[in-house]
C-alpha cells in the first residue's frame, strides 16, 4: 500500500495514477530535503550523478543533494555522508539520509551496499522514495534522470501536494 493505493509488485498500469503515486513520494522526500528555516540543511538524497541531481531540482528539491560519483571509494564516501549527517535528528524522527540509487541492476547493487554500510554504523536510511519510484516509474525508465522528461506532467502534482504539507 502506497499513499493509500494498494499497488502490486509490479505498479499499478494506469499511468496518471502512478504518477499521483510516485508524486505523493517525491513531495513527501521533498519536505524532508527542505533546507530548515533556522539556517540548517534538510535531509540530504544521495543519487549516483550530476544528471540525477539536475532531475530532482527540477522537481522542486532544494535541500542537499550528495552523489556518490566524487571520484571517492565507497568506504570515504560513507564515512564523509556518516560524519555529516549521522548526527542530523530530523524532527520526523526518519531517517537522516534519503538513499537514491537508479531502479536498474547497477542502482540496485549500489543501494544495497550504501544501505548496509551506512547501518553497520548505526546510520539509518530512507529507502521509501527509491522503493516507491521503482514500482509506480519503472515503464518509463530505470533511473533517477529518466524523471526529468516527466517533469512538465509530474511537477504540478509535487507542487500541490508540498504546499498542501507545509
Amino acid at each position: 500500500m502506497v499513499g493509500g493505493i494498494s499497488i502490486g509488485s509490479k505498479g499499478p498500469h494506469n499511468q496518471e495514477r502512478r504518477f499521483e503515486i510516485a508524486a505523493r513520494a517525491i513531495s513527501g522526500a521533498i519536505i524532508r530535503n527542505m533546507p530548515l528555516e533556522d539556517g540548517g540543511c534538510g535531509i540530504p538524497v544521495l543519487v549516483e550523478g550530476v544528471n540525477d541531481e539536475k532531475a530532482l531540482k527540477g522537481l522542486g528539491f532544494r535541500g542537499p543533494i550528495e552523489k556518490i560519483n566524487k571520484g571517492w571509494d565507497t568506504s570515504r564516501l560513507v564515512a564523509y555522508l556518516h560524519s555529516n549527517y549521522s548526527e542530523i535528528r530530523p524532527i520526523d524522527g526518519g531517517a537522516p539520509i534519503i538513499l537514491l540509487m537508479d531502479w536498474d541492476r547497477t542502482g540496485g547493487r549500489i543501494q544495497t551496499s550504501l544501505r548496509e554500510r551506512l547501518m553497520a554504523m548505526d546510520s539509518p536510511v530512507d529507502e521509501a522514495l527509491r522503493n516507491t519510484l521503482l514500482r509506480t516509474m519503472k515503464p518509463e525508465g530505470r533511473t533517477v534522470e529518466s524523471l526529468l522528461p516527466h517533469v512538465p506532467s509530474l511537477g504540478p502534482l509535487v507542487e500541490r501536494l508540498v504546499s498542501d504539507m507545509e
